[in-house]
């Protein structure tokens, strides 16, 4: 099962810089007002860069942030963009420095956390991703704890702890039930404890939140397995064909395409 993470949207910019909090020694006026203009260049380099990633322009993106990191090297936000940058250009080694170096310079910093969480999911580094969670769970300040807990969740599926999985989807799920992540792991937990028709169940809600192409064409996908699994094979045919159309040239369209020519 791949994992989904909704954590790497748009960047805070200035909105988060300006509740950071100061950090460095004394400074003579000038040097603080120089200080003061590099921070509002960092914030200007920050936003360009943020929009360059979201536009898939990777490789100018982490122009800007390396020459806001030059600009105030000890702004957290700067330092969770760069880990940002990194992980969309496939280099998870320098995304997680950042990461954690935007946690060293502001250890509350929940979004940094967060994402550090789903990067040591990509690397199938669970129990450090659950300790990574569990500390954001227990803090009353997260605003966004279902995130934490899909997460959680997700580490102990993919461990085998399915009772636990199980428990703290369904918190995920009290705080948002619109939450996509969550339902779609806690589908899988239904599949492993041979509850297919729940399973189901839950893909069909995953697909009724409108989770996009690639994330529809893959419940599509596993809709269809549960359909193979029942001896229902139009039943299972009409959702590979869905999940082809779906996501033509993604992962789970192509296994789509290849099953339904197993199939015909």
């Amino acid at each position: 099962m791949h994992f989904h993470a909704r954590l790497f949207g748009a960047l805070a910019g200035a909105a988060l810089l300006a509740s950071m909090p100061v950090l460095g020694g004394c400074a003579t006026n000038a040097s603080r007002a120089e200080q003061q203009d590099n921070a509002r260049k960092a914030v200007s380099r920050l936003d360009l860069g943020g929009e360059h990633l979201r536009q898939g322009r990777h490789a100018l993106a982490l122009r800007e942030f390396m020459t806001a990191e030059r600009l105030d090297p000890k702004n957290p936000q700067v330092q969770r963009a760069l880990g940002e940058a990194y992980l969309a250009q496939g280099k998870r080694m320098e995304s997680e420095l950042h990461y954690r170096r935007a946690l060293e310079l502001f250890p509350d910093f929940h979004d940094a956390r967060l994402a550090l969480s789903a990067l040591l999911i990509l690397e199938e580094r669970y129990p450090e991703a659950g300790s990574e969670c569990a500390i954001l769970i227990d803090d009353p300040t997260f605003a966004e704890p279902w995130r934490a807990l899909a997460n959680l969740g997700f580490v102990e599926l993919k461990q085998g702890h399915l009772a636990e999985a199980r428990k703290h989807l369904e918190m995920a799920r009290e705080f948002r039930r619109d939450y996509w992540p969550a339902t779609l792991s806690l589908a899988q937990v239904e599949l492993l404890e041979g509850r297919r028709l729940e399973a189901i169940g839950q893909l069909q809600e995953v697909l009724s939140l409108d989770p996009g192409p690639s994330v529809a064409a893959e419940a599509n996908y596993r809709i269809a397995e549960i359909y193979i699994a029942l001896g229902q094979r139009q039943e299972a045919m009409g959702h590979l064909t869905t999940a082809q159309t779906q996501a033509p040239q993604g992962v789970w369209g192509r296994r789509s395409e290849e099953y339904l020519k197993l199939l015909r």
